[in-house]
């Protein structure tokens, strides 16, 4: 036969309030009538007690306390003493001693208690206090494996390996550990080998029809630069020509006017002046191709340069100047190129650059231990 617990009361406010003095009135409150509680909910916000345990007994996370999560914070944190009366001190301090490592749980407690005393260079001492749990940078500083589940690049036994955590930091982003240090978590690391794998697919794509997608091998990323840094002024040129084919008196209103010359005669100039960038790259004249060396508007003296290095040399040969027809041969060439890196996949690590992703995903670095 149970016997009910005997609770003894004292006057305040009005209204009598349970005492809870020693261990055996905590241990028995889940049998206190609710009735007899001075509140059956509290919020968890703006109240002068500390937040971060009042987040630990919210375990619904709901933002209010009640009469069923005290008791079940009560109770377990009741289980882990040798003497449940020492909750009733009121005393910033725990002796070690007073754990009760009887029990899984209370051994992992005294355990994590030592190490964190360790970790923080008293491990001489023989209680623990809140200050000493409060800092978690300081506790976890030095701690290679705090079990938090980010791993920073430090932990790596290997430069390698550090290397690859310092990759998927940079392309997928990091998150803190305990210590304060950047580091990975299993699902930044999932999501980098994922993307990993779509980068590398993807160019698979354009290797498999290297002769129109990759049709300058490795220096086709740049000469497709060189080629969309200066498309539209060519587009323009062109188009401006084949105006004055179509009729001789447009050739005269498509080149700028005298006063728009005179207009730059008293200011300062130079090839980054939005107002000559907007002049065409070239004197407009019907059937004119567009030249490569003179006559081109210094603003765009250094583009038409690159790209004439960079597209011109290699797929037409040494020219002075540029047919509209070989434009649109370039404009085709560039095209199946184009339709391709509109389909990118696994952009997020993109700036690593094939060889070095493929070198990762080869080497197994997901499924090694350390990662």
């Amino acid at each position: 036969m149970n016997i009910l617990h005997k609770w003894r009361f004292f006057r305040s406010g009005g209204f009598d309030q349970v005492r809870l003095e020693e261990g055996v009135d905590l241990k028995s409150l889940s049998e206190l009538d609710p009735k007899l509680w001075a509140a059956l909910s509290c919020p968890t916000s703006n109240l002068e007690f500390d937040s971060k345990t009042l987040e630990f007994i919210d375990t619904d996370k709901d933002g209010h306390i009640r009469v069923p999560e005290i008791v079940a914070a009560t109770n377990w944190a009741t289980s882990l003493l040798k003497q449940p009366g020492d909750l009733t001190k009121g005393s910033d301090t725990l002796p070690l001693s007073s754990i009760n490592d009887s029990t899984p749980e209370g051994a992992a407690i005294l355990a994590s208690a030592k190490q964190i005393l360790l970790n923080i260079d008293k491990n001489k001492e023989l209680t623990i206090s809140v200050e000493d749990t409060a800092d978690l940078h300081k506790i976890f500083a030095d701690t290679r494996f705090n079990g938090d589940g980010i791993i920073p690049s430090n932990t790596a036994t290997d430069t390698d390996t550090q290397s690859v955590i310092e990759d998927i930091m940079t392309c997928v982003g990091a998150e803190e550990d305990r210590s304060g240090l950047p580091g990975v978590s299993e699902e930044k690391i999932s999501q980098f080998f994922l993307e990993a794998r779509a980068y590398s697919e993807w160019w698979q794509e354009a290797e498999r029809d290297a002769a129109n997608i990759l049709l300058l091998g490795e220096e086709t990323e740049a000469a497709k630069s060189a080629f969309d840094n200066i498309k539209v002024k060519i587009n323009d040129y062109f188009t401006r020509c084949r105006l004055a084919e179509f009729d001789q008196r447009a050739s005269e209103p498509l080149n700028p006017a005298l006063t728009e010359y005179e207009a730059l005669a008293s200011k300062n100039l130079s090839t980054d002046s939005e107002q000559i960038i907007s002049l065409p790259i070239a004197k407009i004249e019907a059937n004119k191709p567009l030249p490569l060396g003179a006559g081109i508007n210094p603003a765009w003296i250094s583009a038409l340069t690159e790209f004439k290095n960079k597209v011109i040399s290699p797929l037409l040969g040494d020219k002075e100047n540029l047919s509209n027809e070989e434009w649109q041969e370039l404009c085709n060439r560039f095209s199946a190129h184009q339709a391709w890196l509109d389909v990118k996949r696994g952009a997020a690590v993109e700036t690593l650059r094939i060889r070095r992703i493929r070198y990762i995903l080869a080497s197994g670095y997901q499924e090694k231990s350390c990662l």
